[in-house]
């Protein structure tokens, strides 16, 4: 079966910490859960969690979401996200089947960014890495006013913006990262083609601004 798989990359830096935090726990586990509820979903995505601080780590390596548990979060440190798109691109070539001629690969996978800052480390070595390889919908999120839209535009053209970082916002950025990826899933499972530009994705909520 041909997996969708689906990275987050969150920031767990010392600026997160408190109800930002808190609330991007709880917006992984309503993702999870809304998922789990979601047949099309439940047959094809694959979820994997990337959190970056002064180092980036993957706690979650890509599953399947029936045996998916949410990992402990902790605010503290820098803002690596060029370290984060290194190993982003490190698990791509490990966890998604690439198309040969015996057997046809993955589906190109979907990431989500969520950031409240600016990079502390080299973004460009991070972006050289993630450029070479196949992805498929690039969503960069930028959590309140201390994150800049224009360096998550350097990685992707599909950025979005939260006025702030309480836990409203960003329960309302999860609950559309839901439904996108229950709109992806949809389409890969019943032959459209993948979704590649955010106006193939379900309308955002008034908390979730797009960049343009």
């Amino acid at each position: 079966m041909r997996k969708l798989p689906i990275y987050l990359l969150l920031d767990t830096s010392g600026s997160m910490h408190g109800e930002p935090i808190e609330a991007v726990k709880n917006g992984v586990d309503m993702l999870v859960s809304t998922l789990r509820s979601d047949p099309y979903a439940l047959e094809t995505a694959y979820l994997s969690v990337i959190t970056f601080n002064t180092n980036a780590q993957q706690p979650v390596p890509l599953t399947e979401l029936a045996t998916f548990q949410v990992p402990t979060l902790e605010a503290t440190g820098c803002t690596a996200l060029g370290e984060a798109l290194s190993l982003l691109a490190n698990r791509i070539d490990v966890e998604v089947a690439r198309t040969t001629a015996e057997q046809k690969g993955d589906w190109r996978p979907l990431v989500f960014i969520m950031t409240d800052g600016l990079p502390t480390d080299d973004l460009n070595r991070g972006l050289e890495a993630f450029r070479s390889r196949k992805t498929g919908m690039v969503v960069a999120c930028a959590a309140g006013q201390g994150a800049d839209t224009a360096t998550l535009q350097m990685i992707t053209p599909n950025v979005v913006q939260l006025d702030t970082a309480d836990s409203a916002t960003i329960k309302a950025f999860f609950k559309w990262v839901s439904a996108s990826i229950s709109t992806s899933s949809k389409a890969v499972e019943t032959g459209a083609n993948e979704t590649n530009s955010l106006s193939e994705l379900p309308p955002p909520p008034a908390e979730v601004n797009i960049v343009v």
